[in-house]
């Protein structure tokens, strides 16, 4: 039982001590410089091969064998051949951020740009990504700034600027083109910064200055548009609307004259039959002819108010005369026409001009 003892003892202080030795071996490693000066990924160094390793997560240790690709070691717990085994290669497994430097490339319309971007990228295959290329960041690195350049030579100033979302899906396809046979995926690529020539700046600010003092006067010639239709819209609807208040009026004038006519001559048919039932009745020629008598007096009292010419009949003094001629001239009518009483009612005219007896002309 001792003995035993004695043996767990041993093997758990073996297992302490190597676990001490990586560790000591981990802290004092040097680290792996990858890239560009300006660009440093810190990786595990290459370990020393002390039978029992302890591999961290998202790492990928490759391990030869006399010489020979031999195996992966997976995260945890792994156990090596001494002299026989050794870690080759150290690889990350983890999403790796690259700057790529700035660099010159030439539009399509010959302008000269300085650009500079970020590449994401990830190893996929620990076995390609160590023996398919010497140093596959440095690799992707190049190939990004030269896939960028031939983009950037397919397009024109003024899309580089509009289409970078394509631009940056662009040169992330070309990289994964000839990044599968290195075991390395180019997740994305994003454009930095882009620097233009300075006259070439001024003169994409004259274009944007211009552009927008177009856009005002085309904004403000469609106000003056609007304003004006509007303002003509207004004034053909309220002349549409006098019209048609003007049509209203007239058609009530016109109704109101009409029942006005409609009246008189409703008043004027009620009046000769009114004088009609009077003539019929007895003395009713005296009436007529003390009617006809007033309305000659009535007319000689207006001679020459309105004009300094008359016409006079040669008996004007005889109203007695001119009485009894409108009287006989009523009655002969009357017998000629009895259905037509009104022509008791005739002009002055024509009962101061006697039969026989011309009118002669008086001048006062």
């Amino acid at each position: 039982m001792s003995a035993a003892r004695d043996s767990k003892i041993k093997i758990h202080s073996v297992l302490r001590s190597v676990s001490q030795i990586n560790s000591f071996i981990h802290s004092r490693s040097v680290p792996r410089l990858w890239v560009t000066p300006v660009q440093q990924r810190w990786a595990s160094s290459l370990p020393m091969n002390t039978v029992v390793l302890f591999v961290p997560q998202q790492e990928a240790w490759i391990v030869e064998r006399m010489g020979r690709f031999h195996r992966i070691l997976e995260p945890g717990l792994n156990f090596l051949i001494p002299l026989l085994d050794r870690v080759r290669y150290v690889q990350s497994l983890k999403e790796i951020v690259i700057d790529v430097p700035e660099q010159s490339a030439v539009s399509l319309d010959n302008v000269t740009l300085q650009i500079d971007g970020v590449l994401y990228l990830r190893i996929l295959d620990p076995f390609k990504a160590s023996y398919g290329v010497e140093d596959p960041e440095y690799a992707v690195t190049q190939l990004a700034q030269t896939t960028m350049r031939s983009e950037l030579g397919k397009l024109t100033l003024d899309k580089v600027f509009r289409e970078r979302e394509s631009l940056n899906s662009n040169i992330v396809h070309s990289i994964n083109q000839a990044s599968d046979d290195w075991g390395i995926r180019c997740l994305r690529y994003e454009i930095k910064d882009i620097h233009v020539p300075p006259r070439v700046k001024e003169s994409m600010q004259m274009q944007v200055e211009a552009e927008r003092r177009k856009r005002a006067t085309v904004l403000e010639s469609e106000g003056t548009r609007e304003s004006a239709i509007n303002v003509a819209e207004g004034r053909k609807q309220a002349q549409i609307l006098a019209s048609e208040g003007e049509k209203a009026e007239q058609i009530n004038k016109a109704a109101g004259e009409a029942q006005a006519v409609l009246a008189k001559a409703e008043a004027k048919a009620k009046a000769i039959r009114l004088l009609s039932e009077a003539l019929a009745e007895q003395n009713g020629n005296a009436a007529a002819s003390l009617s006809v008598a007033e309305q000659y007096v009535s007319a000689f009292s207006n001679l020459a108010k309105e004009s300094n010419t008359i016409l006079l009949p040669s008996n004007t003094g005889d109203i007695s005369g001119m009485v009894s001629q409108a009287m006989t001239i009523y009655g002969s009518l009357a017998k000629t026409s009895p259905r037509t009483p009104a022509g008791v009612e005739e002009t002055s005219e024509d009962l101061l001009s006697p039969s026989g007896s011309p009118p002669e002309q008086r001048t006062q």
